[in-house]
């Protein structure tokens, strides 16, 4: 499925915020509270982005990661829109608004807090990484 196709099949929430570099509402959203283990990978091109192993409860009302499973998978961006100062981040294959990453994470797991919308995420638990194409990434939970 091409990259046209998948843009149809998004939620109005789903294509605002990832290709009109919206903002779901904090709190009110898929991931903000989920911890099962398994990997969080682009609504639009499928590509692995986050690692449960890498979230935490930030208490910013979005999904929080320290890391990317891969760093080229994402690029950074400076933003000053809504007249502040931040770096937005992106999905690389896709170009998918992912949101925002911010130096104020634990410190002892790097320092970077990644606040992610859920809407540009669609969750893969770590049972059905196999079945859905990912096997590469069980590694990460051994």
């Amino acid at each position: 499925m091409n990259k046209e196709q998948r843009l149809k099949e998004l939620t109005d929430i789903q294509y605002y915020v990832t290709q009109e570099s919206g903002t779901e509402p904090p709190f009110r959203n898929e991931y903000d509270k989920h911890f099962e283990e398994g990997i969080y990978v682009d609504i639009v091109s499928g590509n692995p982005l986050f690692s449960s192993f890498d979230k935490f409860d930030s208490g910013c009302g979005w999904p929080a990661f320290t890391k990317p499973i891969e760093q080229e998978e994402v690029t950074e961006h400076f933003d000053t829109s809504h007249g502040m100062r931040r770096v937005e981040v992106r999905s690389r294959e896709a170009d998918s608004h992912l949101g925002h990453v911010f130096p104020d994470g634990p410190s002892e797991r790097g320092g970077l807090r990644y606040c992610i919308n859920s809407a540009a995420l669609r969750f893969v638990p770590k049972e059905d990484l196999e079945k859905e194409g990912y096997v590469e990434y069980l590694s990460l939970f051994k």
